[in-house]
């Protein structure tokens, strides 16, 4: 006795399925790699350019600290509007939406960014404005800050001498007639 048995149709609609499966996933590689803004680690040449035209517009944009957490970006751009063209306001806020106190002024051309520097000290909704110019930051280069000096992290069980036996005179009892030891604070 012997049965055939079809298996032409389950198989064929899982291989469908899987092409189909592929050919999205196909084509969600090809929109990720023409989406992706950030310069790659294998292309030194974008990495260039990208930091290239980062210098350029920071050359062209200010740095403006202590602005009053209720100011508007139309009001930060009404007060530079007399140095030049600006571009774009950015006040930045922490993840709870809330202002920092600080925002980014970005100009058309370089020469708005000399202006902007004469309006240091200058008053906006009652606070004095700081305005310096926007340093560029460079990818991996992290400003060295030395650790302060004698400073050495203790370990959990430095304070705690082993529990071997206890002292003769009591816990935390020493005789009258011993020398008080050197005083260390780690102890």
């Amino acid at each position: 006795m012997e049965v055939e048995v079809e298996m032409g149709g389950p198989d064929s609609q899982n291989k469908h399925q899987m092409e189909d499966l592929n050919q999205r996933l196909e084509q969600m590689e090809e929109d990720s790699k023409a989406n992706n803004d950030m310069p790659s680690g294998q292309d030194p040449a974008a990495a260039a350019a990208a930091q290239a035209n980062r210098e350029e517009v920071d050359s062209r944009s200010v740095f403006v600290g202590n602005v009053d957490y209720s100011c508007t970006p139309e009001e930060v751009h009404l007060h530079f509007q007399s140095c030049g063209t600006v571009n774009r306001v950015t006040i930045r806020s922490n993840k709870y939406g809330q202002p920092k106190g600080y925002a980014y002024v970005e100009f058309l051309e370089t020469e708005a960014v000399q202006e902007a520097l004469l309006l240091n000290e200058s008053e906006l909704h009652g606070r004095q404005l700081k305005v310096s110019a926007k340093r560029t930051n460079v990818p991996g280069l992290k400003q060295f800050r030395p650790r302060r000096a004698g400073f050495r992290p203790r370990a959990a069980t430095t304070h705690m001498p082993p529990y071997i036996f206890p002292p003769p005179y009591g816990y935390g009892k020493v005789p009258r007639f011993r020398m008080p030891m050197r005083y260390n604070p780690y102890f």
